[in-house]
């Protein structure tokens, strides 16, 4: 819907057609896990624009429960389920990512879920109430696992989060994974790495008794339609496309979590699914497919998450991300107060990471309780800008007590990391 509204305020009069196969066009997924939890009250809470908003405010033709089936580019034709044939000039594929549970057995039983849609989220929700489960097991500790872990734990659920790999939040960093492991389990979730879910009982998975399991792994770009229809794929398994978004077939273009987007620090192609670069790639997709001439640099990969009150941010790469692109890296990582002591400031941890042979920021993470977003920002904007260590060392933060201390923690971490460059 970005992708069409953007097309809308470049040209009033273009023809515009949405195919939605679901009811919702325009709502806030990243706000499924708090629903859940009952800091939103109601679905409808998340819903940001209907269909029928943007038929009749934004004069865009919005088709929910339109399955498309096949694309035919020769003659221009989207082909839906219906058997129905949509003309168009342009074409944005917007077709977003799925959580793909096809891999293990037993998924498809009424007492296991994924969290992706509204409709995921209101039938996890009665479950709830109607069959009052008491254990639940989630499968994946990346952001939707570990926000659903404390929602549930939240309801006084006994939760057990099982991650395959080594490290939680998709981030390859022991220091971050120990800390999230620490916040997790004081707050009565048990964290199992390096288990690999085949299967799943009637009462148990991987030989942890439960009545209810959440599958948040193994998100998947849903490339299907595109690939049958000649459209390249790039190396991470999402579509390939330039940096007007647009793919190897003239006219179509591709945005959100379907597509992949350079990376600002490797300038490598990388597919980072989140909601701040679906809505921007969208915009320029949008644009182009209205002839606009618009570009999207790409992404550092910023995200952030809170945990059961703490927040846990990253951005660009960690060491071991760094050596595996081919960097030297060095780290160094510092707990400093987030206001002077005097104003109640508390623990903040900031690891900082840098080519050894330029200098050059490479990535960071921010733990603590307070002042993680605008901080991993700081890191971010950097990142953008290719700043070296002793740059962003020279910042001119602001400084008063109630809000940071005069050293602020990535100042700190800053004047560390630059003695190992």
């Amino acid at each position: 819907m970005s992708a069409a509204a953007r097309a809308r305020r470049l040209d009033a009069q273009l023809p515009i057609v949405v195919l939605e196969r679901g009811a919702h066009v325009s709502y806030g997924a990243c706000g499924l896990p708090y629903l859940l939890e009952g800091r939103v009250r109601e679905a409808a809470d998340l819903v940001v624009h209907t269909p029928e908003y943007f038929r009749k405010e934004r004069n865009i033709d919005v088709r929910t429960g339109a399955r498309a089936t096949g694309i035919a580019h020769p003659r221009r034709e989207v082909v839906l389920e219906s058997g129905e044939r949509v003309k168009y000039e342009r074409l944005v594929i917007a077709t977003g990512a799925r959580c793909d549970t096809c891999g293990i057995a037993g998924a498809a039983q009424p007492h296991v879920f994924t969290l992706h849609t509204l409709e995921d989220a209101e039938r996890m929700r009665a479950f709830l109430r109607d069959r009052r489960p008491e254990r639940v097991v989630i499968v994946g500790a990346g952001y939707t696992g570990v926000e659903v872990a404390d929602a549930l734990r939240r309801h006084g659920l006994r939760v057990t989060l099982l991650e395959r790999g080594a490290h939680v939040l998709l981030r390859d960093d022991a220091a971050f994974t120990a800390a999230a492991r620490a916040v997790l389990e004081a707050n009565g979730v048990e964290l199992r790495c390096g288990v690999h879910v085949k299967s799943i009982e009637a009462d148990r998975v991987a030989d942890q008794p439960c009545d209810l399991v959440v599958i948040a792994a193994g998100f998947r770009p849903n490339v299907e339609l595109a690939a049958e229809a000649g459209i390249n794929l790039g190396r991470t398994g999402a579509i390939a496309a330039d940096d007007r978004m647009e793919t190897n077939l003239r006219g179509v273009f591709a945005a959100g979590d379907c597509a992949e987007t350079a990376h600002l620090v490797t300038g490598r192609p990388t597919w980072v699914p989140l909601g701040t670069t679906a809505n921007k790639t969208g915009r320029v997709a949008g644009a182009n497919a209205a002839g606009g001439r618009e570009r999207f640099p790409g992404v550092a990969g910023t995200c952030i998450v809170g945990i059961f009150g703490s927040a846990f941010a990253t951005t660009g790469l960690s060491a071991a991300q760094a050596r595996a692109e081919g960097f030297d890296p060095v780290s160094a990582r510092i707990e400093a107060l987030s206001r002077p002591r005097y104003f109640g400031g508390v623990k903040t941890a900031v690891e900082l990471t840098a080519d050894r042979a330029t200098g050059r920021l490479l990535g960071g993470t921010v733990t603590g309780d307070e002042g993680a977003a605008g901080r991993i920002n700081v890191i971010a904007t950097a990142l953008t800008r290719r700043m070296t260590v002793d740059e962003f060392e020279q910042l001119d933060l602001a400084y008063s007590p109630p809000f940071a201390p005069v050293w602020d923690p990535l100042l700190i971490a800053a004047q560390q990391l630059g003695k190992l460059v």
